[in-house]
């Protein structure tokens, strides 16, 4: 069971985890010892999230999201199993909680009769700027 925030609880279904040997240096154990930790998150198939949320978290996980519709973190940061397990599920709970939060509507607005103006301006001096630009003839 994953809590990402007071209301939001995730049910253990829904998570996977699998363990692998991690890459790089790692000593003696680097070869024997499967620290590196993979959290699958059946997002798609998640009760607890509403639509709007699935395809925020969809946008935010990139690369992360599979084509069957879950998130896969990958945590081998540290030497210690129960270290990655605790960061994938870190991880997992942040990108949750930056797709509970629903971007804030534009509000369009008009520009001032001033910035026109300003504008306008700018362009008429641009303009003459480029006119004056040439091949300049002899008298």
């Amino acid at each position: 069971m994953l809590r990402i925030t007071d209301q939001i609880t995730l049910a253990p279904w829904e998570l996977t985890e699998s363990f692998t040997r991690s890459q790089g240096p790692g000593g003696q154990n680097v070869n024997k010892v499967e620290t590196a930790v993979e959290l699958r998150f059946e997002a798609a198939r998640s009760p607890h999230l509403s639509p709007a949320v699935k395809a925020r978290l969809k946008r935010l996980a990139g690369r992360r999201w599979t084509q069957e519709g879950a998130v896969v973190i990958r945590a081998e940061d540290t030497r210690s199993q129960a270290r990655n397990r605790e960061l994938a599920r870190e991880r997992l709970a942040e990108l949750i909680r930056e797709a509970l939060v629903a971007p804030k509507r534009r509000v369009a607005t008009r520009p001032t009769l001033a910035s026109k103006r300003r504008r306008l301006d700018e362009k008429a001096r641009r303009g003459g700027v480029k006119a004056l630009r040439g091949k300049v003839e002899d008298e």
